[in-house]
C-alpha cells in the first residue's frame, strides 16, 4: 500500500510539473485581447493590440474577460489531467 502510494505521489508531481508548462489562451474582442494561463492556474502572459487603448474602461473589461477565459480553461485542463492520473474525476477538487 505504501508503495502505490508513493508512486501515486510521483505520478501527481509529474502532473503538476507538466501542468506548468501546458498554456491555454483566453481571447477577447475578437482576439484584440489575449491572455494566457499555465495547467497551475497561473497567468502567463498578456497581449493587446494598438487598437483595444483607445477606451481604457472597454480594454480593461476585455482583460477582465479574457483573463476568466483563459483560467477556466486552465482549471478544466488540470482536472482533467489530475483525473487521468488519481483516476477519479471530482471536479474543484484540484
Amino acid at each position: 500500500m505504501n508503495k502505490q502510494l508513493n508512486e501515486l505521489q510521483k505520478r501527481l508531481q509529474k502532473a503538476e510539473e507538466d501542468l506548468k508548462e501546458r498554456v491555454v489562451q483566453g481571447t477577447a474582442g475578437g482576439g484584440v485581447v489575449k491572455v494566457m494561463a499555465n495547467g497551475q492556474q497561473e497567468l502567463v502572459a498578456v497581449k493587446i493590440e494598438d487598437d483595444a487603448m483607445a477606451d481604457k474602461s472597454l480594454l480593461e473589461e476585455m482583460i477582465q474577460a479574457a483573463a476568466n477565459e483563459a483560467l477556466q480553461k486552465a482549471k478544466k485542463m488540470r482536472e482533467g489531467e489530475m483525473a487521468k492520473v488519481t483516476g477519479l474525476s471530482m471536479p474543484g477538487m484540484y
